[in-house]
């Protein structure tokens, strides 16, 4: 028997024309460089794409190690050692306004009664025990 694919599991088919060798660099200081170089699904390199090269990181916060994965502008991987600490810097920075973001958020959320229970739920007692979110 067949079954139809469910219309909300994720897709998990790799797309071979989009597939890349990985090469892990590290100082074992402050970070690692993933090297990720462009492959045909033969493995033979492909060379109408560039190299790509990704930052892997750790800052510690008062809540504890906060990971930082971000890309790196470079065409080799002496310069994206080189540019490693400025690219850290503004992944850094972004991730700390995303974070202060979803603080401001939660701290704006509502509570809504039921709709026509006039914020009055059995027994008079407001809010009938129903609490919903926007």
């Amino acid at each position: 028997m067949t079954q139809t694919p469910d219309p909300k599991s994720p897709d998990t088919r790799m797309d071979p024309a989009t597939l890349y060798r990985e090469e892990i660099f590290s100082d074992r200081k402050v970070g690692t460089i993933r090297q990720l170089m462009p492959v045909k699904a033969d493995t033979s390199p492909d060379t109408s794409r560039t190299v790509v090269y990704v930052g892997q990181t750790q800052i510690l916060t008062t809540m504890g190690a906060l990971p930082l994965s971000f890309e790196i502008e470079a065409r080799s991987l002496e310069e994206a050692v080189n540019n490693f600490g400025a690219a850290a810097k503004i992944a850094f920075e972004r991730t700390m306004r995303e974070l202060e973001d979803y603080r401001r958020q939660a701290a704006s959320s509502i509570v809504i009664p039921e709709r026509g229970s006039g914020g009055f739920g059995p027994g008079g007692m407001p809010g009938g025990g129903n609490i919903q979110f926007p």
